[in-house]
């Protein structure tokens, strides 16, 4: 939709032309609705400097819109104040969804200098918004004298919820300090993203022999040789770095030397000195956090994160950590004990450490079950993967068709886009998938929306999904290993959420949802890689077609609990550091992060060197960059939710339509419209049970 005032100012600002003539207007193609399907983003016709003419017209238009809300003269009512402000900020919403997309992306130094500019920017704007006074007191009068129903009840809570957290009541004086507070915190963590995205490709680990990688497959090596030659390095062997403590090539590398200095590389980094360094960054985000906490009347960081979740409490927190905690560790720890039998066997003469943790667990799973992980490779080709597994299973379980579109404009070669259309062929979203790792590109895996579903707007879902496979050389099949097939039924579970989006309010679209909530539909959806009507149909070896042997299968499904304990404290690891640092008042904020994350570690008894933090708080991008502030625990909290309700799909006939569209009906359709846990009961029909989630991961909870 055309903003309201963007209509008058559709040139972009002139510039040089040659020497001494200015450039004729050229129209900027942010500033009007895309016209093609599903408004997916003109790509094609996107340059940086279109970001930030559009970006301050986008402020400006919103804050005139916002204004003339707040300044009417007529007294406020549904329609005129909460519906009028859905509607406001249209050019805004959309600058910032692509261009914080493409950040994530696909990035390059003008979108990074550009970030760095606006980051405060928006934040000013933001503040502009919910500390304006006059909105605010229609807001409360709303609040005060309306009864409501449904999603317009949910509408009018969770708006006056959220400008009363954001500083609506403070006085004056203690708004101007927040606003403060809410531009510095905005600078510092694109600072620490963008940190931890340039130490990721400073540090990527050299290699000058082939002989050097003995035991990784020859795949690897050549998209190893590859990458060296990108970097212009041509003969040597380079290895990106994920990131993530651990990292790939230490499952196969049998040379222990190389091993350490990839490990000690990939701790280090952001912490040992030079341009990229997160220390002081960190000290400061959490010195804020604090502080702005303690002036919105909390405690602590996460006492304020918390209160708007479904967990609610600390408390709450602490203790699922605390119950998991030691069974955990006790399981890493009789794993590592496991995996120095094999290395004493071996004559090795060496004491584990977590260089060698990954390859020797490897080499127990291969005694224990006969199964190698490297054996599954050849069977989980990317494309394959894609069409008839990830999409197999949504056709079989929702009814929903993909075709993929290749006269569509995309922002890098190899992201591909498919139009997906409900059972009966009406149109129902457009998705993106960005599969291959890449400089310009942040690490993990996500999720993310161009164009949210709204019935208020009129607008169906632009979604994608982005992995960081390991890009194979030119005519080379791109082979996944499990955990990365896992991960893309996971965030595919995300891109249903966005997909099956049936809300009014913006608000309230797809996975705008608790953060503590937003995974446990992604977590549901990684029941289907091991599905077996799924498995069979897409674990197929990428030269001859052959399905997965039997054999092969039973050896993965009985390995699946293989490892958990390691797996299971080095997420608890991390998520117990993102607790630590945000439940802090602002006088306990310590002086050395590397201290303070050993301190907290050891108290808890998650001091064991073997298992690392899944990450360490310098390059901690989910808690200091991210969305994920007291927020880490989410991934386990949800799977709670998760295995209680892959246990009921279980009882109930498994992939069928008929427990496909009740998911879909109950849950996924429902956004943020509805009580979570309320939505969670309206599928199962019970409360949540943790003993689903105890099998699943061989723990038991210490009473």
């Amino acid at each position: 939709m055309r903003s309201l005032f963007a209509a008058a100012l559709l040139a972009a600002p002139s510039v040089l032309w040659g020497q001494d003539k200015p450039a004729p207007a050229m129209p900027n193609p942010l500033y009007t609705e895309s016209t093609l399907p599903f408004r997916l983003p003109p790509f094609d016709q996107i340059k940086d400097e279109h970001y930030g003419p559009a970006f301050e017209l986008g402020m400006a238009t919103q804050l005139k819109e916002i204004d003339a809300i707040a300044d009417s003269p007529d007294a406020p009512t549904f329609e005129n104040t909460l519906v009028a402000m859905e509607r406001s900020g249209d050019l805004l919403g959309r600058v910032n969804r692509i261009f914080d997309n493409l950040t994530s992306a696909h990035t390059n130094p003008n979108l990074q200098k550009l970030e760095a500019e606006m980051a405060p920017k928006l934040s000013k704007h933001r503040d502009a918004i919910v500390l304006n006074s006059k909105l605010f007191a229609r807001v409360q009068k709303l609040k005060d004298t309306l009864k409501l129903e449904g999603e317009d009840a949910r509408l009018l809570e969770k708006t006056y919820e959220s400008f009363v957290r954001a500083g609506a009541k403070l006085a004056e004086p203690q708004k101007a300090k927040l606003r403060a507070m809410n531009a510095e915190l905005a600078t510092l963590m694109t600072q620490f993203a963008q940190n931890v995205l340039k130490e990721v490709n400073a540090k990527a680990i050299v290699v000058d022999t082939k002989e050097e990688l003995a035991g990784m497959p020859a795949n690897e090596v050549a998209a190893a040789a590859a990458a060296a030659k990108e970097l212009g390095k041509e003969g040597k062997y380079v290895l990106r770095l994920l990131n993530t403590s651990g990292q790939p090539p230490l499952s196969s590398l049998t040379n222990r030397a190389l091993r350490q200095r990839i490990l000690e590389v990939s701790l280090g980094r952001n912490s040992s000195g030079g341009e990229f360094d997160n220390r002081a960054i960190v000290l400061r985000i959490a010195q804020l956090r604090a502080e702005r906490a303690h002036l919105l009347g909390y405690p602590h960081h996460a006492g304020y994160q918390l209160e708007d979740q479904t967990a609610k409490t600390v408390a709450t927190v602490n203790k699922l950590l605390a119950d998991l905690g030691p069974a955990a560790v006790a399981n890493a720890r009789k794993e590592g004990a496991d995996l120095q039998k094999m290395i004493d066997e071996e004559k090795g003469g060496f004491q584990l450490t977590a260089a060698d943790w990954d390859l020797y667990s490897e080499k127990v799973r291969r005694a224990r079950y006969a199964f190698d992980e490297s054996e599954l490779k050849p069977y989980f080709e990317a494309n394959r993967v894609l069409v008839d597994g990830v999409f197999f299973a949504a056709e079989k379980f929702y009814g929903i068709k993909f075709k993929q579109r290749k006269d569509l404009p995309v922002y890098h070669p190899d992201v591909t886009v498919w139009e997906v259309t409900e059972a009966d062929g009406k149109p129902l979203a457009l998705f993106l998938v960005d599969l291959y790792a890449r400089p310009s590109k942040r690490g993990g895996a996500w999720m993310n929306e161009y164009v949210e579903q709204s019935g208020l707007l009129g607008t169906r879902p632009v979604v994608a999904n982005h992995l960081n496979v390991p890009k194979p050389p030119a005519g080379e099949p791109a082979l996944m290993t499990y955990d990365e097939v896992r991960t893309f039924f996971h965030e595919f579970g995300h891109a249903l959420h966005g997909m099956f989006s049936n809300v009014k309010y913006p608000r309230f679209a797809g996975t705008n949802v608790p953060r503590d909530f937003v995974e446990f539909p992604s977590q549901v959806n990684e029941m289907w890689t091991l599905w077996p009507e799924v498995l069979r149909n897409y674990a197929k070896h990428y030269k001859t077609g052959a399905p997965m042997p039997e054999e092969l299968v039973k050896k993965l499904l009985a390995a699946a609990q293989f490892n958990q304990g390691f797996q299971t404290t080095e997420y608890l690891a991390a998520a117990l550091l993102d607790q630590a640092w945000h439940q802090l008042a602002p006088p306990a904020v310590p002086k050395d992060p590397l201290v303070f994350e050993a301190e907290v570690l050891g108290k808890a008894g998650f001091n064991y060197a073997p298992v690392p933090p899944r990450y360490r708080t310098t390059y901690f991008s989910h808690t200091f960059a991210g969305g994920y502030s007291a927020g880490y625990y989410s991934y386990i909290w949800s799977e709670v939710l998760d295995a209680h309700s892959v246990d009921w799909i279980e009882r109930n006939g498994g992939l069928t339509r008929a427990n496909g569209d009740k998911f879909r009906r109950t849950l996924l359709s429902r956004g943020g419209s509805e009580d979570p846990l309320g939505q969670f009961r309206n599928f199962t029909g019970e409360a949540p049970r943790i003993e689903p989630l105890l099998k699943r991961r061989g723990l038991t909870v210490k009473q």
